[in-house]
């Protein structure tokens, strides 16, 4: 957001408001502010926001936001497990069978491979992340998912057409912790940085913005739930098995003490 309002006269009332795809559906806005942004431009933005119906959730600015800080890593996931021999829709099952309402790859496909690689390369920069080689591939293929017919999956009639999945039996037991906990992981994240102020609201805006499965709270929630102490050891258990794009954030320690006092 500073970059853009360099020019500005006031730019201290300058505000991003990030609706989110299929904007009908989805009703999280996210609404973007710098340290000095004066209130009053955010309370309008507010006010706008809920006078169209969606919910907002505001955030620091920083590269991704919120939603799409945690979609990169959820996404990123499911390529290094198609690296690793698992069909993609057996990594989509994975994530529907966890309460998400669509996987992953399907996801990009629904998006838009081009965007989801714009977003790659933004994150990538920001956080040192690898950007995806299929991407790139697919991009200069035209091949770009939903929009275009062709994408990790062939569409026809605004649907994916998809192999029917394997039994859960023969998948790895780790599948769902590789793809959700890299996101619950960097929920911490944006707690601990302050791009998000408050746990229940940046669950609530992972939900709306997401559709993160709703039945488990949000991803604050489901740690807490779980055990910030499991989720933190099995984070540890795939960052030697698998890399350090599994290493626990230095956030939890502050989860860990909210968790103490209630």
């Amino acid at each position: 957001l500073e970059d853009l309002r360099i020019d500005l006269v006031n730019p201290k009332k300058f505000i991003g408001i990030h609706f989110f795809n299929p904007v009908s559906q989805l009703p999280l806005v996210e609404i973007i502010k710098c340290e000095d942004t004066d209130q009053s431009a955010v309370d309008i933005g507010l006010e706008f926001v809920r006078k169209i119906g969606k919910s907002p959730l505001i955030c620091k600015s920083s590269e991704g936001f919120v939603v799409n800080r945690l979609l990169g890593p959820y996404m990123a996931e499911a390529m290094h497990l198609s690296h690793d021999g698992i069909s993609i829709v057996d990594i989509d099952q994975a994530a529907v069978d966890f309460g998400m309402p669509m996987g992953p790859v399907e996801l990009v496909d629904t998006v838009g491979i081009d965007i989801a690689l714009n977003v790659s390369q933004v994150l990538g920069r920001a956080y040192n992340r690898e950007v995806p080689s299929e991407l790139v591939k697919m991009v200069d293929d035209k091949k770009l998912g939903k929009k275009t017919g062709q994408g990790f999956y062939k569409w026809e009639s605004g649907k994916a057409i998809k192999d029917k999945p394997s039994h859960a039996d023969h998948l790895p037991e780790d599948i769902q912790d590789r793809l959700i906990l890299p996101m619950i992981n960097e929920a911490v994240s944006c707690l601990n940085d302050g791009i998000v102020n408050d746990a229940d609201l940046l669950d609530i805006g992972v939900i709306f913005g997401t559709g993160f499965a709703p039945f488990r709270g949000g991803p604050i929630q489901y740690a807490k739930e779980r055990g910030v102490n499991n989720i933190i050891e099995t984070l540890e258990t795939l960052e030697n098995k698998y890399g350090d794009r599994f290493k626990p954030s230095i956030g939890w320690k502050m989860i860990s003490q909210i968790e103490g006092k209630n």
